[in-house]
């Protein structure tokens, strides 16, 4: 396993190879949905390497000064059940408190409210459409 965090090139392919493979092929979100606008080169990406293959991914938003924004959360599907996610949005929860931030968020999709909560993270919205997925706000302090 190897595990990286940074806003290099290969740090947003492998992220992109995931997203694609996740959300785009196995879930059917459009690919201009999916690749928006802040997958810049200054986005930082965690991305989990099993082996030579991109295994996990998330990427990091600053959502104001003090509040770390997790998103784009994906795992592949061999790939699950390992853990891979939780290590993921860890590192990039690790970083944010590295950089002074106190909170994190996440748009939870309905299916992955358990995955969140198991990591502290406790539903703050209403349902609302991301997408076209129905989602909801998760919160937790770091």
């Amino acid at each position: 396993m190897k595990l990286i965090v940074e806003s290099s090139k290969p740090a947003r392919a492998a992220a992109a190879y995931i997203r694609m493979s996740v959300f785009v092929l196995e879930r059917g979100i459009s690919f201009t949905d999916e690749f928006d606008d802040k997958d810049s080169d200054s986005m930082v990406y965690a991305v989990l390497f099993d082996g030579k293959v991109p295994a996990a991914t998330c990427r990091f938003e600053t959502y104001n000064d003090h509040t770390l924004k997790v998103g784009r959360v994906a795992t592949l599907k061999e790939a699950r059940g390992h853990g891979y996610g939780r290590k993921v949005v860890s590192a990039l929860e690790t970083k944010a408190k590295e950089m002074g931030l106190t909170h994190s968020l996440i748009h939870s999709e309905m299916d992955a409210i358990k995955f969140y909560q198991r990591l502290g993270y406790e539903i703050t919205s209403d349902v609302f459409y991301e997408d076209g997925v129905p989602c909801v706000v998760v919160e937790k302090d770091l």
